[in-house]
């Protein structure tokens, strides 16, 4: 593929808080690009992109779902991300894989709690994004307020690039601050264009002073047209356009847009800004020397689907390409696979490739045992791309099939589940034989069971949702152990000293060997580490998973015949045990970031209640007419909470919560923990 065809092509996603209007403006921008004949609606359940009967049931989107669509001759892949919390995984593997993101503001609330944590990731993956400040026909929109929050809560630096024309209902077009021009929409109907008119007089002032800001914060990216400006010269638009695009690959400027997708008002200039200024796949990633189709296979599998014909995999190719047929290496398994085929997929249509290349996102089947975030590579050529981190899970369902006979039927289900969404997880208690699922919210459980009835068929009784605890040690210990048995037949011996020491919060468990002269053979090595791993998963306490420490293996003994892998990780899950109960154990609680946004009058009340509620008041800030307030509450205290704080203002206050960290529960609180 030469350079001006990547050139011509970007890959984004649209990302947003819920109920800010992403899912709207994916539905214009498939219908301003010709992709879509008529207007999809949220609330009417005809989006194009929320096609999974749950999204259009419940007017949210679950899945991220991709497509393309073509403006100015340049092929856009659009990948269409969720908005609640619940699904915050869509998001992450998404922004894994783009080159470029559009981030779309609702107009009166701004920077809201969702917001925040995708431009957090944004940023990890290093993606240039264009903000959207969408919805700034209705009551309360403020442009200029929403701009600010941007730049204090985010940390961004902006390009301002348009100005509103007219506020809430009055609101019919923007000013082109490059250009010094009035783009107008004179009606509400898809499809109308808009028309080019000159600055209205009343704006003149602000629109003249918000172009100096612009101008000033952008020709530093260009070492030429900051002298011209030093030197008091005119500075062609082309030139302002050419910094705006630097600075936003760098990463150091985002460029500010305006409308109300709702309203038809906006969406064309968002789409010449997306092909303007955000990244194509050769900006991003093909910077080394020669083309990057003719270098060895890498792509990342970022998604997995499963359907009646077996599992479709979701691919970024990065170099190389992939053609029908081929065996590939997954790298993070060590497998072959072969492509069976190969799709670019439009939401649930789907058209046939025999090849993929470099800058390349499409649909994979035939694969066999690769899971999101595994690398596909030339067998020739192995490599590994960086992983994708998926949350730990913090809250629980015990679920049971309601007929015996399911029983198989669930187990395959559930197994499909997880290989979908990583951040599911299955797991059986070892004392009461429950089966437990686990996510990141009630939202994202509730989804799951009714897919095990749609989709598979299984009717389920449900337990109450239950607090994902943890356990973790507090203190470094090092234990030695024998395992050793006779029976009548070969005997079972094992040696080893193991150590284990606490690690901060979010690291998991780590494991290493420090064994050095054969003192235990290599082979039972992995034996010890699945002891340790599988024993920590059972907990010490509490029963509850052990994480965030780091067990060593010191030293050890084997014996010729008696010793094996079985004896070895037999021997490792009493050493962890022993070394645990020594290690001084602690339960851990998730945390949540709670955003309350209440009428002032009702303040008082929900402080009140949040400090009930063990919460830890972080900031206020008035937002309108409104208070909001930022806390950190444990997820425990947050049941029924709903209901609460509608109670205390008389059903005016709203609020927003996403997983922030896991804490140690007080001590008094520790007694009635355990499963």
């Amino acid at each position: 593929m030469n350079s001006k065809l990547l050139h011509s092509r970007r890959n984004i996603g649209i990302i947003a808080h819920v109920d800010a209007g992403k899912t709207t403006t994916t539905e214009r921008v498939l219908f301003y690009t010709g992709e879509s004949h008529r207007v999809g609606e949220v609330h009417d359940g005809t989006t194009t992109m929320d096609f999974d009967p749950q999204e259009r049931k419940r007017g949210i989107t679950i899945n991220s779902a991709a497509t393309t669509v073509f403006w100015q001759g340049v092929q856009i892949n659009l990948i269409d991300t969720p908005g609640h919390i619940d699904f915050n995984i869509e998001v992450n593997r998404s922004l894994r894989v783009l080159d470029g993101a559009v981030v779309v503001f609702d107009g009166v609330a701004g920077v809201e709690p969702q917001t925040e944590t995708n431009w957090r990731l944004a940023d990890k993956y290093q993606v240039p994004r264009v903000c959207f400040i969408n919805k700034l026909d209705r009551v309360g929109a403020d442009f200029a307020r929403v701009s600010q929050m941007i730049e204090q809560r985010l940390g961004a630096k902006l390009a301002v690039l348009q100005w509103p024309i007219g506020q809430e209902a009055g609101f019919t077009g923007v000013v082109d601050l490059l250009n010094m021009q009035a783009l107008l929409w004179h009606g509400e109907k898809a499809g109308e264009p808009y028309v080019m008119a000159p600055i209205p007089s009343d704006l003149m002032s602000v629109a003249t002073a918000q172009r100096a800001r612009l101008v000033e914060a952008v020709v530093e990216h260009d070492e030429q047209a900051l002298e011209a400006y030093v030197r008091g010269e005119p500075i062609s638009v082309e030139t302002l356009q050419a910094c705006i695009r630097r600075g936003t690959l760098q990463g150091a400027l985002v460029p500010v847009l305006a409308g109300s997708a709702f309203k038809n008002k906006g969406v064309e200039p968002l789409l010449d800004a997306v092909v303007a200024y955000l990244p194509s796949p050769e900006d991003r990633h093909m910077q080394e020397a020669g083309p990057a189709a003719e270098k060895p296979l890498s792509a990342l599998a970022f998604k997995l689907v499963a359907d009646e014909h077996g599992a479709m995999v979701f691919v970024r190719v990065y170099t190389g390409r992939l053609r029908l047929g081929d065996v590939v290496l997954n790298a993070s398994t060590g497998k072959k696979e072969r492509i069976a085929r190969l799709y670019e997929v439009h939401a649930d249509q789907r058209i046939e490739r025999t090849e993929l290349v470099a800058g390349d996102i499409a649909a994979v089947v035939g694969l066999k045992d690769t899971l999101t975030g595994h690398t596909l590579c030339a067998p020739g050529h192995p490599v590994e791309l960086e992983h994708i981190v998926v949350p730990e899970p913090v809250i629980d369902v015990a679920i049971e099939p309601k007929a015996r006979g399911d029983q198989q039927t669930l187990g395959r289900a559930l197994h499909v589940l997880t290989r979908e969404d990583p951040s599911l997880r299955v797991r059986q208690d070892a004392e009461s034989g429950q089966v437990l699922l686990s996510g990141m919210g009630e939202l994202q459980l509730e989804v799951s069971l009714e897919k095990l009835r749609a989709r598979f068929g299984v009717e389920v009784s449900v337990g109450q949702p239950q607090v994902a605890y943890r356990e973790t040690i507090a203190q470094e210990v090092t234990v030695h152990h024998v395992h050793k048995k006779q029976t009548g037949g070969p005997g079972q011996f094992a040696e080893l000293t193991l150590k284990l020491a606490p690690l901060p919060r979010g690291e998991g468990v780590q494991f290493e060997s420090q064994i050095t002269g054969g003192a235990i053979p290599r082979e039972f090595i992995p034996a010890i580490e699945a002891g340790v791993r599988r024993a920590a998963q059972s907990g010490v306490w509490g029963g509850f998973p052990c994480v965030d420490f780091k067990a060593t293996l010191l030293d050890g003994s084997f014996h010729e015949r008696d010793s094996s892998a079985m004896a070895f990780e037999h021997a490792a899950g009493a050493a962890f045990r022993d070394a645990a109960q020594k290690a001084g154990p602690v339960v851990l609680e998730p945390v949540m970031a709670v955003e309350v946004m209440t009428p002032a009058e009702h303040l008082g009340d929900c402080l009140g209640d949040l400090m009930r509620r063990r919460g830890h008041i972080r900031d206020q800030d008035v937002r309108g007419l409104a208070t909001v307030i930022s806390a950190q509450v444990p997820l425990k205290e947050m049941f029924g909470y709903i209901g609460q704080l509608r109670a205390l203002s008389s059903g005016r206050a709203q609020f927003a919560m996403h997983f922030d960290h896991y804490d140690v529960v007080p001590p008094h609180l520790q007694a009635g923990l355990s499963l």
